[in-house]
C-alpha cells in the first residue's frame, strides 16, 4: 500500500517568511531608535540660560564674538525672551556690529514695546551709525519709561557728545546736556561699564585728559578686556603725551581685537610725534597688511614713509591712497575721496603733491593743489604747502615766481 503526501499550502507559508521578515527589520532598525516612554531622552534640550551664562562669562574675557554666538543659541532655544535680545545687541554695538545690534534691539521691542533698556540699547546703535534725530526718539522714550535709568543716561551722553563732536543732530546746543547726562549716568549707575565710559568720552570730548583717563580706567575695572575703551584711553594717554602709555594701551587692544588696524594706526601716529620715524613706518605696513585694499591706510603708511625720508616708497604709497589702483595680488584699491572732515586726507594730497613736484611731475603735482584749495580752503597747513609746491613748480617750468621756502611744513595733525 502507498500512503498519500500531505498538501503543501504556499499561501501560508509566503505569510510566514513576510511576518518573520517584518520582525527582524523592526528589531533591527526600529527598535534601536525608538524612545523608551517615560524615560529621558538621549539628548536633552539645553536650558537656555545656561547659554545665556557662557555669553556673560565669554563677554567679561573680551571674547565678544564667540559671547555673540552663545547668545544666539539662547534665541535658538528659546525666542520669546527679550531680555536676551537685549543683552545681544548690547555685546554686537562692543564688537562694533551696530547694524545687526540695531535689528536685535527691535526684536525686543516687537516683544515688549514697553522695555525702556531695549529702546536705549536702540538709541545707543542709531547713534553709532550716525542716525542722531532716531536714537533723540528712542532716547526720549527710554526715558519716559525709566527717567533714572543711568545707563541709558551714560547712552544720552554718548549721543549729544557725538551730536557736538561732529557739528551735526537735532539739538542745538548739545555739549552742555552731554555733560549733565554722563554726571547723572556715574551717579545713578557707579557700577556700570557704559557709565563710566560716557563719562571719559565727554571728558576728552572737553580737553579735560586726566580726569578723562581716570574714568577709562573706572571703566577697565569693571572689564578689562573691552579693546574698544582700551583704544581710547591710548587717545587719552596720546593727547597728554604719555607715548609709552599710550602704546601700551594700544598693543593691548590689538590683543583683545586682533582684526582692528586703529591699534597699529594709532601707534604710528604716537611714535611719529616722538621722532621714531622707522618704527611708525613698520606699524602703519602693518595696518596695510590687515587691510590691504583701505585707502586712508595707505595714506598714512605713505606719509610715514615720507617721515622716513624713503621718497620713492611714500610715493608709490600715496598714490595708491590718491589715485587708487591694485594690490599686489590685484586687488582693487579706490580712491581717497578728498573732504574737510578729516585732516590726515588733506595731509596725503599735500605731501603726495611735494613729491611729485621734487620728481620733476608739476603736471600731475599743480592739479592736486587747485583740488586742495578747493576742498579744503579753510586748512592752513594744506595752504602753506599749496605754496610751497606751486612756487617749486614755477622753478622748474622756468615761469616767473617767488623763490619756494626752503622746506614744506609737514607736521603730524593733533588727531589720534
Amino acid at each position: 500500500m502507498r500512503q498519500r503526501r500531505p498538501h503543501v499550502n504556499w499561501f501560508l507559508i509566503v505569510i510566514v517568511v513576510l511576518l518573520i521578515a517584518v520582525i527582524t527589520y523592526v528589531d533591527r532598525f526600529i527598535l534601536p531608535t525608538a524612545q523608551t516612554p517615560f524615560l529621558p531622552t538621549l539628548t536633552a534640550t539645553r536650558d537656555p540660560e545656561s547659554f545665556v551664562t557662557d555669553a556673560q562669562n565669554l563677554f567679561a574675557e573680551g571674547k565678544l564674538l564667540p559671547a555673540i554666538d552663545s547668545y544666539l543659541e539662547a534665541i535658538r532655544v528659546k525666542p520669546d525672551d527679550p531680555s536676551t535680545y537685549i543683552a545681544l545687541a548690547r555685546v554686537q554695538i562692543f564688537a562694533g556690529k551696530y547694524s545687526e545690534a540695531l535689528v536685535n534691539a527691535e526684536n525686543s521691542l516687537l516683544l515688549n514695546p514697553n522695555n525702556s533698556m531695549a529702546h536705549g540699547v536702540r538709541a545707543w546703535a542709531l547713534t553709532q551709525t550716525g542716525d542722531y534725530a532716531g536714537a533723540d526718539t528712542s532716547l526720549q522714550e527710554a526715558l519716559r519709561l525709566d527717567p533714572n535709568n543711568g545707563v541709558i543716561l551714560a547712552y544720552k551722553a554718548f549721543l549729544y557728545g557725538k551730536m557736538y563732536e561732529n557739528n551735526a543732530g537735532p539739538s542745538l546746543d548739545p555739549l552742555p546736556v552731554a555733560i549733565t547726562a554722563s554726571q547723572d549716568a556715574v551717579t545713578l549707575a557707579p557700577n556700570s561699564l557704559e557709565a563710566h565710559w560716557a563719562r571719559a568720552y565727554i571728558l576728552q570730548l572737553t580737553a579735560n585728559g586726566e580726569q578723562a583717563i581716570q574714568e577709562y580706567l573706572l571703566a577697565i575695572q569693571l572689564n578689562t578686556n573691552i579693546s574698544e575703551i582700551h583704544l581710547e584711553l591710548g587717545v587719552s594717554y596720546k593727547g597728554l603725551g604719555v607715548i609709552d602709555s599710550a602704546l601700551e594701551q594700544y598693543t593691548l587692544a590689538n590683543t583683545l581685537n586682533p582684526t582692528d588696524t586703529r591699534p597699529y594706526l594709532y601707534s604710528s601716529r604716537a611714535l611719529v610725534s616722538i621722532g621714531e620715524f622707522a618704527k611708525a613706518a613698520q606699524y602703519a605696513e602693518s595696518a596695510v597688511t590687515n587691510d590691504p585694499t583701505n585707502p586712508y591706510l595707505r595714506g598714512n603708511w605713505g606719509f610715514m614713509l615720507y617721515k622716513n625720508s624713503d621718497s620713492a616708497n611714500a610715493l608709490i604709497q600715496l598714490s595708491l591712497a590718491v589715485n587708487g589702483g591694485q594690490t599686489e595680488d590685484g586687488q582693487t584699491i579706490q580712491p581717497q575721496p578728498l573732504t574737510a572732515d578729516d585732516a590726515r586726507i588733506a595731509q596725503y594730497y599735500y605731501v603726495y603733491a611735494i613729491l611729485l613736484a621734487r620728481s620733476s611731475r608739476c603736471g600731475e603735482a599743480l592739479p592736486i593743489t587747485q583740488l586742495l584749495l578747493t576742498s579744503v580752503p579753510n586748512d592752513t597747513d594744506a595752504a602753506y604747502n599749496v605754496t610751497y609746491v606751486q612756487q617749486l613748480c614755477s622753478q622748474l617750468l622756468g615761469t616767473p615766481s617767488a623763490t619756494p621756502s626752503a622746506t614744506p611744513r609737514v607736521t603730524p595733525t593733533a588727531t589720534p
